[in-house]
C-alpha cells in the first residue's frame, strides 16, 4: 500500500502533466465513472439474488407437488 508521500508525489506529477485547468476535471470524469461502475455492479449482484430466489421458490413448489 503506497504511503503518504507516494500519493504526494503522484498528485504532483499529474499536476504537472495535465496542468491545473485539466485536473478537476480529470477527477470529476473518475468519480462519475466509479459511481457508474458501481451502479452497474450493483445491478448484477440484483440480478444473481433475484435468479436464486425463483431457484429457491421452484425447489418449494416440488416439494409441496411430491406431498
Amino acid at each position: 500500500m503506497p504511503g503518504p508521500m507516494s500519493l504526494v508525489i503522484i498528485a504532483i506529477i499529474a499536476l504537472l502533466v495535465f496542468g491545473p485547468k485539466k485536473l478537476p476535471d480529470i477527477g470529476k470524469a473518475f468519480g462519475s465513472s466509479l459511481r457508474e461502475f458501481k451502479n452497474a455492479t450493483k445491478g448484477l449482484v440484483d440480478d444473481e439474488n433475484d435468479v436464486k430466489k425463483v431457484e429457491i421458490e421452484k425447489a418449494e413448489v416440488k416439494k409441496e407437488e411430491v406431498k
